[in-house]
């Protein structure tokens, strides 16, 4: 029987990101040969990185296509099967637990492992999609160290952007803040900090109406922004080797939507200490539940942890 016409798994994963693969690893390991469901970004945001440098293992860093793929093997290895597809509707109510793949094809699973992720929100510029990961970024802890003693750019006016400024200021030369009004919806706390920071300029009411660049291929590169003022309608150029945007991440849990308890903001809700969500055999891992920390790294061990729950929810099942 092939994995498309087999229809009951004992594990089903959600996501082919460093979650949804570990927990792969893991369960295939404890031989329950799970079926990993690709979605529609096999691989995860991973796969939009070039140089990744901060996953342990990697010291000469290691292309973020290329790991996923290593992770990928692995667990093909312990076991695990691939659907490439998206699952369209899902009935966790249903003992066993119903999806249903690109609306016709029908799967029951004893355990559900949900690592769908959590996509980025850009500012949707072609020139953003051209240069990121070539000096265009979500992340600042992912990044910024590509860019030491250089002037960056980041933008947006929440906690998350005041958070990424200050971390870059430790790294670069000077920091631009860009926010299109002239307020801040950031804490106080956070606020107070980057404006007393010499390193960080706020420049107000402002967008991004271009990034500018060089190059192609492997060798473009970042080279400024061009701004747009909201009230006078003016542009100007900053020079800068970087932008980051930071105007939030959007979890990608509208299918349960109704059925699963969720954070303001979209994110799954899961027991203290570990992954389990409020419905039995249901179990969350890496950023679809993460809204602090959004790392490789800890998306993979909330993967283990979720393979360990789910492992012994079905000893618990059988027992």
């Amino acid at each position: 029987m092939t994995t498309e016409q087999r229809t009951h798994w004992k594990v089903v994963i959600l996501g082919s990101g460093p979650a949804g693969l570990t927990a792969a690893i893991y369960t295939g390991r404890a031989g329950l040969s799970p079926l990993v469901i690709d979605g529609m970004e096999p691989g995860g945001q991973l796969t939009t990185t070039t140089d990744v440098e901060n996953y342990p293992g990697f010291p000469e860093g290691v292309m973020g296509p290329e790991m996923m793929e290593m992770f990928r093997r692995q667990a093909e290895r312990f076991g695990t099967s691939f659907l490439f597809g998206a699952v369209t509707r899902v009935d966790l109510a249903a003992r066993p637990i119903k999806m249903w793949i690109d609306e016709d094809q029908e799967v029951t699973t004893d355990s559900l492992i949900i690592s769908t992720g959590a996509s980025a929100k850009w500012l949707g510029l072609p020139s953003e999609n051209q240069y990121r990961g070539f000096g265009v970024s979500s992340c600042a802890t992912c990044d910024g160290s590509f860019f030491k003693n250089q002037v960056m750019v980041v933008v947006g006016g929440g906690d998350t952007a005041l958070e990424e400024a200050l971390y870059l200021a430790r790294l670069g030369s000077k920091v631009y803040l860009v926010h299109r009004r002239d307020q801040l919806r950031a804490s106080k706390i956070m606020q107070d900090r980057a404006l007393a920071n010499p390193k960080i300029e706020f420049v107000w009411n402002a967008e991004v109406d271009e990034i500018l660049g060089e190059g192609s291929g492997h060798a473009k590169k970042v080279t400024g922004v061009r701004l747009r003022d909201t009230k006078t309608k003016q542009t100007k150029e900053l020079a800068c080797a970087a932008v980051f945007v930071a105007i939030g991440h959007q979890p990608n849990t509208s299918l349960f939507e109704g059925q699963l308890e969720m954070h303001h903001g979209g994110y799954l809700v899961v027991e203290s200490g570990s992954t389990r969500t409020q419905i039995p055999g249901v179990f969350a891992a890496g950023d679809v539940a993460d809204h602090s920390y959004r790392q490789a790294v800890t998306a993979a061990g909330t993967g283990c942890m979720a393979a360990i729950d789910a492992e012994r929810f079905l000893g618990e099942l059988e027992g």
